[in-house]
């Protein structure tokens, strides 16, 4: 006599098993989808916790908050359930996250403009060149122009390029087809452009220039004026000391002054010039001027005056208020030369040579609390989005007939750009603290990363079940492959651009927030990664825009 559950028995307890479970799993997934704020924050604490494993040193950070999302939608349409966070929020994540970069950006971005034209032009000869490919290829599969185009869109992962795409081709359904099947590998595809250009950005030739500081004994005996030599170094040097001879006081130096034979001064600036100064005026000192400090001293101050920020250097008149010099400015984890047309930000930390007597009153004068790292200006943050948002909805006449925005996430960046690079509008201080820069920009692109992953997940599972699916995958990757390779070899052999600046380029031309943050966190937010990035993006924006509708019209 058989002991225990027969066959059937048995069969049958697993298949209760197995419908409570589902029942289960159906239960959480209606819950969540009830609750969309606990939704975006599970997301959020579920993702990061897998974007923080590393292997082999590599990590996705930000970017395995998108894939998260995607699983987590694709399992619950499994289950019957749609889950979708609401465009809104997905809408303010992007415009906060575009804004905060803009901010962090502005003040290096417009001089990188004067070398940026080529790399401009470039891109929109490999827009042009992945459009020909996208409707040469897709013809020859047999795809109509409402699915090439919407592929095309989503190979770019551009949300107003599916729009253009849905418009121009009459057949918005089968264009969102297209852009879900495309969408991941867009992403997925360009994050591996990405890893190829960090790898070898370890030889970057673009590093930045280490700041130093050196004190330099003359040996000419022509008296070169300090101002000449300022001058003949664009104001990238900073002069914080001064001693004639072996045993005169050290004192601020001037413009005006003459180096004798003999004398030691301190110069601080990128390691080549100072070393071209010292070839220039003599050699290295074996006695710093910055190792005595009975007279002069020097403090690292961080700026947390609302009042000051915004000015330049020059404009808070140090020298003749305390006789004090600003040497550097440390902004995030940058250090940077003081030179006089430096605009500063609330939360720089100035590293200010002043009289023992004065330190106190510069201290006071600057403000120097803790704040000034994280304060938010309202009204810089509230005015700067709402102009970025309206600068979005501007429309813009397209040339192939009707027209079509930019969006808010690069008018948020453009306005962002401007807020940065000024600092200042009369008594508005349109910065932003590089610190609070930093935690504005995550939290927006983690809140629109978990809404857009979300949103996809479902999609993506409907549109495999399609015939034709395998089409518009082929057809995806070889636009995201002629974009990223494209891109990858043009401004790396073409334009000599470093690894780290192209990779946040890539993110850029992608118009995709996942690819920078991988970036970041790859780099430890690497000022140049930002900077490639914003560098593009609007004419990204723009550029797939239109290609996208002239695709679709075929």
């Amino acid at each position: 006599m058989p002991i225990g559950p027969s066959l059937t028995q048995k069969c049958k307890i697993k298949s209760g098993v197995g419908q409570f479970e589902r029942v289960g799993m159906l239960t959480v997934f209606e819950f969540l989808a009830e609750n969309t704020v606990l939704l975006l924050f599970l997301l959020l604490g579920v993702g990061m916790a897998f974007g923080h494993i590393a292997v082999k040193k590599i990590s996705l950070g930000a970017a395995a908050v998108l894939f998260s999302a995607i699983a987590l939608g694709a399992v619950a349409y499994s289950y019957g359930v749609e889950m979708t966070i609401s465009k809104e929020l997905g809408t303010l994540g992007l415009a906060l996250f575009a804004f905060a970069i803009g901010i962090s950006s502005g003040p290096n971005f417009f001089s990188s403009l004067k070398t940026a034209g080529g790399p401009i032009l470039a891109l929109i000869g490999i827009f042009i060149l992945a459009s020909g490919v996208a409707v040469g290829l897709g013809k020859l599969l047999g795809m109509n122009a409402a699915q090439i185009a919407g592929t095309f869109a989503g190979a770019l992962t551009n949300t107003p390029a599916l729009e253009a795409a849905g418009s121009a081709s009459g057949d918005l359904a089968d264009a969102t087809v297209g852009y879900s099947i495309a969408y991941l590998f867009g992403v997925i595809g360009m994050i591996i452009m990405a890893t190829l250009a960090l790898n070898y950005g370890k030889n970057d030739t673009d590093v930045p220039a280490p700041i130093v500081s050196k004190t330099i004994r003359v040996e000419r005996e022509d008296h070169p004026r300090i101002g000449d030599i300022f001058q003949r170094y664009d104001e990238r040097l900073a002069f914080p000391r001064l001693r004639r001879g072996e045993t005169g006081p050290i004192t601020r130096p001037n413009m005006s002054d003459v180096l004798d034979q003999g004398d030691l001064v301190t110069i601080v600036g990128a390691l080549a010039s100072v070393e071209s100064v010292i070839h220039e005026l003599g050699h290295p000192s074996s006695h710093p001027l910055q190792s005595d400090r009975s007279y002069l001293d020097y403090r690292r101050i961080t700026l947390s005056d609302a009042s000051k920020a915004g000015k330049t250097i020059a404009e808070l008149n140090m020298g003749d208020r305390f006789g004090a010099t600003v040497s550097r400015v440390r902004r995030g984890d940058v250090d940077m030369v003081g030179y006089p047309d430096l605009v500063l930000q609330l939360g720089d930390r100035l590293r200010v040579v002043a009289p023992i007597s004065q330190i106190k009153e510069v201290n006071k004068y600057l403000g120097d609390s803790t704040r000034g790292l994280t304060s938010l200006s309202p009204v810089a943050l509230g005015l700067g989005m709402a102009l970025g948002i309206l600068l979005g909805m501007v429309p813009i006449l397209n040339p192939m007939g009707g027209h079509f925005t930019i969006g808010s996430a690069a008018g948020t960046l453009i306005v962002g750009l401007l807020f940065g690079r000024v600092g200042r509008i009369g008594p508005i201080v349109t910065a932003i603290p590089y610190t609070t820069c930093q935690v504005l920009s995550e939290f927006g692109l983690l809140v629109f990363l978990a809404q857009a992953g979300m949103n996809a997940g479902g999609s993506i599972t409907k549109a495999f079940t399609g015939g034709d699916w395998w089409k518009m995958l082929i057809l995806g990757a070889a636009i995201t492959l002629t974009v990223g390779v494209g891109l990858f070899v043009t401004m790396r052999w073409g334009f000599k651009m470093g690894g780290t600046k192209l990779a946040g380029l890539l993110g850029g031309a992608q118009t995709q927030p996942a690819v920078l943050a991988y970036a970041n966190s790859r780099t430890s937010v690497d000022a140049r990664v930002a900077l490639g990035y914003a560098m593009v993006y609007p004419v990204a924006m723009v550029g797939k825009i239109l290609c996208a509708k002239i695709i679709g019209m075929f």
